[in-house]
């Protein structure tokens, strides 16, 4: 939950405990509506996993349209191998999912806070959709605890739902990562400027604005890769 800390601070222990079961509920019905598993809470955040004999088309999975009122969200999605089972101590288990597909994951979730954006999905997770559902792609990153970097991207909606200005914005940001990822400087910042013309409050064309005020005031190495590293977890 976006401001969870600001929202605990102004509250009393009570109001907030109602805040958050009114929160975790309307969250965790699309998750089993949809045949998901709640792994856990943590404080305000909901761990949540599909896997055989409960998934669904991943189109559907990626349908969550029900939050409450004035309340905003990270999510980040991640496909791939995960060890299942129940993993502890001799004095407690827990059934429960490790791996790194969990990890990127969560990486993924708190990636949100750099971009400005809601849901961060990891690129094996978008093979796996059809063109029903559209994204762009964010940036090529490498969270914390991998060796390669990846492309990731933002869920924008149903394909028959988006608007001419999301449309705009998607076109924009492509045109601006391609000049970005060429050190093509001034081509790339009048394309992010552009797609905040569409969508003033993209967060990823603002932090990738300020991206590149500081390459070329400390110019990449020949080695450069165009992706960002993401060291804190």
């Amino acid at each position: 939950m976006k401001g969870f800390t600001t929202l605990s601070e102004g509250m009393t222990p009570q109001g907030l405990v109602k805040v958050m079961n009114r929160y975790l509920s309307t969250m965790s019905e699309p998750i089993g509506r949809h045949g998901g598993v709640i792994d856990k809470y943590i404080g305000d955040a909901i761990m949540a996993y599909w896997r055989p004999p409960f998934a669904e088309e991943v189109t559907e999975l990626l349908g969550v349209r029900v939050i409450p009122t004035e309340c905003d969200v990270r999510i980040g999605v991640a496909t791939g191998e995960a060890l299942v089972g129940s993993i502890g101590s001799e004095i407690m288990m827990n059934y429960t999912i490790m791996g790194d597909t969990v990890n990127l994951a969560a990486r993924l979730e708190a990636a949100n806070k750099l971009y400005g954006s809601r849901s961060l999905i990891a690129e094996a997770t978008v093979a796996k959709t059809d063109e029903t559902i559209q994204f762009r792609e964010i940036d090529r990153l490498m969270v914390a605890g991998q060796t390669h970097p990846q492309a990731v991207f933002e869920l924008l909606g149903r394909k028959d739902e988006l608007t001419p200005k999301q449309d705009l914005l998607r076109t924009r940001y492509a045109d601006g990562l391609l000049a970005y990822r060429a050190q093509r400087w001034d081509e790339a910042r009048a394309a992010f400027h552009a797609a905040l013309e569409a969508v003033p409050t993209d967060g990823a064309s603002t932090t990738l604005l300020s991206r590149i005020d500081h390459l070329q005031k400390h110019p990449p190495g020949a080695d450069w890769d165009g992706a960002s590293r993401l060291e804190n977890k």
